[in-house]
């Protein structure tokens, strides 16, 4: 057993005989009788009081933190009773993330967690205070993809403060939490005559952007980012280095989306689409911040800018042309006049990539190529998007049967070539 117990109820003096003598204290019938003690591995005194009677409990407490500390999973008593949103806050200032990221965290802790579980010292949770602002989540976030983001930080902070030795588990990850479960959705990717439609309805010195995204399966931050020298004509390469993306208000360039730079084929289509866009709207430099507001200014040659001159601005550019081409291409109804256009999030940029996608797939590309194209970290979150668009082993049957009874001069013997085979 680690430390000693003292009993507070009685001290020891010395009797007339010059021996120590067990007298009655000050404190005798009064408060906690028992206070257990032992030195922690920092070198500080640490102390649990139990009341009378509770004496055996004292040394079994000393016992469980003997075995905590010689598994070396020992946790200190005091460390837990830093509140959820302290350690929160000092979880989310260490934490490495672009500034986006971080605001993002920061807003939705704040409007989502704090007020709810924000003075719980983290030692106090148990499975059914998650459950419950679960619960209370749900009332106040109706959208199960957002509340699983919510729920997802929280987890987050719970594993740290565990690997913090703070806490000994994390009460997110217990078998009676559920978490909020993804909406069940299929992507379903625009056909090519829709894709033909929107590039039509655009102005011209946007059209070629989608050539660019359904094409090479570029972001709209990347289309808006993409400098001449990054086009390689001759080799059929497009280099994915960097996007214009919007920090705190104001316009950056930075690296792709989590820094996964990559070279995507160039058709030879989109090559010709973009020399002649260069042709009638020549590229301008355009200097913006690397990365954050304040950072060093960086100059790339655009192909792609505004009316102005310098870089697209992805919200007046969905607003004004993105919006009423797809109006023009009839994917989204026309508002009413003094009205805005209605919500099109499956019909964004991002549906050029969806497009890429289907077609990359459809022409027997693997899942593994497709991932790096995109710029997705894991093969298998590709797998999971667009798993369904793969074609059926039948479908593959039929159309490699289909290309050679349909080849030109292909000569067939029927089925004796099969059975001598």
């Amino acid at each position: 057993m680690a430390g000693h117990i003292q009993d507070r109820w009685y001290k020891t003096e010395d009797g007339p005989d010059g021996r120590p003598h067990r007298v009655k204290s000050d404190r005798y019938g009064t408060g906690m009788r028992y206070r257990a003690r032992y030195v922690g591995p920092d070198g500080t005194e640490k102390s649990k009081s139990f009341p009378d009677r509770q004496k055996r409990a004292a040394e079994q407490w000393l016992t469980q933190i003997a075995a905590d500390m010689s598994r070396g999973s020992y946790i200190d008593p005091r460390a837990g009773r830093i509140t959820f949103r302290q350690h929160a806050e000092k979880w989310l200032a260490s934490h490495t993330t672009d500034i986006n990221g971080h605001d993002a965290a920061e807003r939705r802790l704040r409007l989502h967690v704090f007020p709810y579980i924000g003075t719980r010292p983290v030692a106090s949770f148990q499975p059914g205070h998650v459950r419950t602002w679960l619960s209370e989540l749900a009332n106040a976030v109706p959208a199960a993809s957002y509340r699983r983001i919510i729920f997802g930080l929280v987890s987050a902070i719970f594993s740290a403060a565990v690997d913090d030795m703070l806490i000994p588990r994390n009460p997110c990850l217990a078998r009676s939490v559920r978490g909020p479960q993804p909406e069940p959705s299929r992507v379903v990717p625009w056909t090519p005559e829709q894709v033909s439609a929107v590039r039509a309805s655009l102005p011209e010195p946007f059209r070629a952007m989608v050539d660019v995204g359904g094409g090479c399966g570029l972001r709209q931050g990347e289309i808006f980012g993409l400098p001449v020298d990054e086009v390689d004509f001759d080799g059929g390469w497009l280099a994915v280095r960097v996007q214009v993306k919007r920090v705190r208000g104001k316009f950056v360039f930075a690296p792709p989306k989590r820094g996964k730079t990559r070279d995507v084929p160039l058709p030879s289509a989109v090559g010709s689409a973009l020399r002649k866009h260069m042709e009638d709207f020549p590229p301008v430099e355009v200097t913006l911040p690397w990365l954050k507001p304040d950072g060093p200014p960086v100059t790339k040659k655009l192909i792609f800018t505004g009316r102005t001159g310098d870089s697209v601005r992805a919200s007046n550019f969905d607003d004004h042309q993105w919006k009423p081409a797809l109006v023009s291409a009839g994917l989204i109804p026309a508002p009413q006049p003094g009205e805005r256009h209605a919500s099109a999030r499956e019909h964004g940029m991002h549906a050029l990539r969806h497009f890429y996608a289907s077609v990359l797939l459809d022409a027997g590309e693997s899942i593994r190529a497709l991932s790096t194209y995109l710029g997705h970290g894991d093969p298998g979150f590709t797998l999971r998007v667009y798993t369904h668009l793969m074609p059926s082993s039948e479908g593959r049957t039929r159309k490699a049967v289909d290309r050679v009874f349909r080849t030109p001069g292909k000569r067939l013997d029927g089925p004796g070539t099969a059975q001598a085979a």
